[in-house]
């Protein structure tokens, strides 16, 4: 009872505690800009920015440990909406969001905004399609609400496979992240760094499950949501754009498209233009293109909302609001948190490439003698650790724009150092990339370490098990999946864009017919369920690993859109297996309709 009513107060005091919180972070900022002055180095103040935010999660992570199963699962299903807004954007915003989504605009153009397109509008198919049915169900997990919905371990075994390898794919892409930006700010290799990232994210879940994710996760909103507006305007501001620039940036596309003209970007000299994962301009900024790249924009975007709507980790969160209309309302909460860096993003993009090309500002080095950019700070910090390499082609001395590669990742890192800021804008970005990704990875974990303890361990291997065993088993689990995460990241196998694309295409493939059907289809079956997991799941990553391995895409779907087979070898296999099969019993048909009735109890608490 005195721990309720502990809650209880902890609740009501939430907008006091993350407003202190706030306050004190920027305290933090403004006291690294003295020490800055006083002549700390640069070096001291970026270990001094990740160090501490990492010990402030870690420290939250501990206060929230826990030993209770609701605690542990869906934080008590206490959140508020607000709160939940701000940690599901948290939990949203990636390594792929943060840093690589800019990037991504930067070498990729217009086609890229695909992702922010699909990303946002997601979450319109989460609404109205998913989260207030999930919660008024009452489950954990995903595979729960699929093991329960269609009945028996099997629809629930290879909702956890899915589950699994979407998020363990999603997850090295965060830790893929977290070394990147370790690497760069304590100054150590990538392959250290991943190590580094994937100790402070396990501190912050490891203990307390959900709640401790949760309380974690509306902190690192507030330090990324900082860290990506603050150069962004002051960059902004210099150029002569205002301090809200995503509403006067036009001028600078226009500059850009100028520059690339004369650079010759489009028509760059025929190969790999690709040197040891990095890459140099190929693609107009501004072209959204016809016909065929109309196509691509069109299905990347259908991909990354139907994956929004399907991946496990971002559903969960819904699972810990107190009531179906407090889901719903949650929604509308991530969206706008979300919305905020989502429309930065393309301004952070274009703004860094013109400080990049105009060599009317300090900053352009493209024309430049490549003896005295090398001098620079920034070129040789980012290629002393293999994220940069500049290669003079032609002989001339003269840096051209197809002798420049960079690692599409590092653009929002490098942005402070590539527009002059004080060095502490650069520690605050680390800041908020490492943020980013750690929230995002105690998701994924949690949902990977949940799903296995509760769907697999506990209803199918171990149904007698006690809460103590639970919880170690989620731990252990936790722990386990971590490492084995960081030693794939460590390969980098692919981009952290590339990496988080599959996910969502795996989870697409395989989770979004059975879940949306499981909700509004009554006919919907077991045999249905399987039939659409299995042979959508299995299409999909097929046709990822042909076009991977050097097979001809088919009409332009390349492995970042591969649900757009799995999906409908999906739909197709679960609706017609369905319909050949004996129909749910009327206890089941009538669950379903109770799914969709906002008031009264939660389903599995009928039960």
């Amino acid at each position: 009872m005195a721990e309720s009513s502990e809650r209880s107060q902890f609740i009501k005091n939430l907008p006091k505690i993350y407003g202190l919180y706030t306050g004190g972070f920027i305290v933090f900022i403004l006291l690294m800009a003295v020490l800055e002055q006083l002549g700390v180095s640069a070096a001291t103040i970026g270990v001094l920015f990740v160090a501490f935010t990492v010990v402030i999660y870690a420290v939250i992570g501990w206060l929230s440990r826990t030993m209770q199963v609701d605690a542990y699962y869906v934080a008590g299903r206490e959140v508020p909406p607000v709160f939940n807004g701000m940690a599901t954007a948290a939990d949203w915003m990636s390594g792929a969001s943060f840093v690589a989504l800019a990037g991504g605009i930067y070498f990729g153009g217009h086609g890229y905004l695909a992702f922010v397109v699909g990303w946002t509008g997601g979450y319109v198919l989460v609404n109205s399609l998913m989260a207030p049915y999930l919660r008024k169900f009452g489950c954990y997990t995903v595979p729960d609400f699929i093991g329960t919905r269609y009945g028996g371990n099997l629809p629930r075994l290879v909702a956890t496979v899915i589950l699994f390898v979407a998020s363990f794919t999603y997850v090295t892409a965060q830790i893929n992240a977290s070394g990147t930006i370790a690497s760069r700010a304590l100054l150590i290799p990538f392959e250290v760094g991943v190590w580094f990232g994937l100790l402070g994210i396990l501190l912050c879940s490891m203990l307390g499950g959900m709640r401790a994710v949760t309380w974690t996760q509306v902190a690192q909103y507030i330090v990324l949501i900082i860290a990506y507006l603050v150069p962004v305007i002051w960059m902004s501001n210099v150029q002569g754009f205002g301090i809200i620039p995503h509403f006067s940036y036009g001028d600078a596309v226009s500059r850009i498209a100028e520059l690339e003209q004369l650079y010759g970007v489009g028509m760059a000299p025929a190969g790999d233009p690709e040197v040891r994962g990095v890459r140099i301009l190929t693609t107009l900024h501004n072209e959204p293109g016809t016909g065929m790249a109309s196509w691509k924009f069109m299905t990347l975007a259908f991909c990354m909302m139907t994956g929004t709507a399907s991946l496990p980790h971002i559903l969960m969160r819904y699972f810990t609001t107190p009531s179906v209309r407090a889901a719903r309302k949650s929604v509308s909460w991530s969206l706008l948190f979300i919305f905020l860096l989502y429309f930065t993003a393309p301004a952070l993009a274009t703004l860094t490439k013109l400080q990049v090309l105009d060599p009317n500002l300090a900053t352009g080095i493209i024309g430049k003698q490549i003896e005295e950019i090398n001098q620079l700070a920034w070129i040789q910090n980012w290629h002393d650790v293999g994220f940069l390499a500049i290669v003079d082609g032609n002989g001339d001395g003269l840096l051209q724009v197809n002798e420049f590669f960079m690692r599409p990742d590092i653009v929002v890192l490098a942005t402070p150092e590539i527009a002059g800021l004080p060095y502490v804008i650069s520690g605050l970005v680390a800041a908020g990339g490492m943020a980013a990704a750690m929230s995002t990875a105690d998701g994924l974990l949690l949902a990977i370490a949940n799903a296995l303890s509760h769907d697999l361990y506990y209803k199918i291997i171990d149904p007698n098990a006690d809460t103590k065993t639970r919880l170690i088993v989620a731990r252990v689990l936790l722990i386990g999946i971590g490492i084995l995460a960081a030693l794939v990241a460590s390969l980098r196998l692919t981009g952290i864009l590339g990496a988080v694309a599959w996910a969502f295409d795996f989870a697409a493939s395989g989770l979004f017919f059975p879940l949306v059907l499981g909700v509004w289809w009554k006919r919907a079956n077991r045999q249905g369920a399987v039939a659409g997991m299995v042979l959508g799941f299995l299409a999909g990553t097929i046709y990822l690993w042909y076009v991977y391995t050097g097979g001809t895409p088919w009409l332009g779907i390349d492995h970042l859109r591969f649900a757009i087979i799995g999906m409908p070898v999906s739909l197709v296999a679960m609706v017609v297996v369905s319909l050949m099969t004996e129909a749910p019993s009327a206890e089941v048909q009538q669950m379903v309709d109770d799914i969709r009735d906002p008031s009264g109890t939660t389903i599995l608490e009928r039960t």
